[in-house]
């Protein structure tokens, strides 16, 4: 038999929270979930852990080199959720099995998981550097990283029956940036958002799988980059400006959120339009 909402005849293999017929706004509520993000301890990682924690969420934040112990402790106290840090190194896969094993039990599930750690190319134009050693670290972090992650959290994932995995993938992975030359990191975001779409039919199933294509975000990531360089940038995207990290944590929210249950194998560009002048 099938239930009826607002007209609609509902068959009984929608999700019980379509079928609840909330609020949408309760839809974005993250209350009771999980929440874990790898490259959170500062940037966009960290916005979105802080926008998780505001929507209710338990947090288990992953960095490499310095501890957001601090960090963590404040968003824990500041909205009354479970927060808790990992060392991990997302390029050892080992290293991702056993992190996602701890927050498991940790935590006793995981309902998001955010595939967000990487590094930008700063080398120039590709056949500059004298060996392959950048090459391999922005490819193993952004790309292999992302894959390790992917491949341990689905198992996690298919047991459950359940959970929603995000990828951060670069608007970098729909276009050819300029001036700069980083055809390494294009390559490996276009390779990140493929590996998406990819997953998501794969798991249809039991978990949903989708990206986000950040544009020119002002974060510490950055930093190295010319302020010449920077204002060629503002010139080729229409809001004539950098983003703030908060205004691309609601796109992660809407993705790992109920509001998404029938969202998978997407990409949402948030870019200030430069990729769509």
């Amino acid at each position: 038999m099938s239930e009826t909402i607002a007209g609609l005849s509902l068959p009984q293999d929608y999700p019980e929270v379509v079928k609840a017929n909330k609020p949408i706004l309760d839809l974005f509520s993250l209350k009771g979930k999980v929440a874990s993000i790898t490259g959170s301890s500062s940037g966009i990682g960290f916005s979105v852990a802080e926008a998780f924690a505001q929507a209710g969420a338990d947090i288990a934040i992953w960095y490499n080199s310095h501890n957001p112990e601090e960090k963590a402790k404040k968003l824990s106290n500041t909205y009354g959720v479970k927060v808790k840090t990992y060392k991990v190194p997302v390029t050892d896969p080992d290293a991702v099995e056993a992190a996602i094993a701890q927050q498991v039990k940790d935590f006793g599930k995981i309902d998001i998981f955010v595939a967000n750690a990487g590094v930008p190319w700063t080398k120039g134009p590709l056949i500059d550097p004298p060996n392959h050693d950048e090459w391999n670290k922005v490819i193993n972090l952004d790309l292999n990283g992302a894959y390790y992650c992917a491949k341990a959290i689905g198992r996690v994932f298919k047991k459950q029956g359940f959970g929603s995995l995000i990828f951060t993938a670069s608007m970098s992975g729909h276009i050819v940036n300029v001036p700069q030359m980083q055809a390494c990191y294009n390559a490996a975001k276009a390779g990140v958002r493929h590996l998406a779409t990819s997953l998501a039919v794969e798991w249809a199933g039991f978990a949903r799988v989708n990206s986000i294509s950040p544009g020119y975000i002002n974060t510490e990531i950055s930093d190295f980059v010319p302020q010449e360089t920077q204002n060629k940038w503002w010139a080729l995207t229409p809001l004539g400006r950098g983003g703030h990290p908060r205004e691309l944590v609601g796109a992660y929210l809407y993705l790992a959120s109920d509001a998404a249950t029938y969202t998978t194998g997407t990409d949402i560009v948030v870019d200030g339009g430069y990729t769509r002048p």
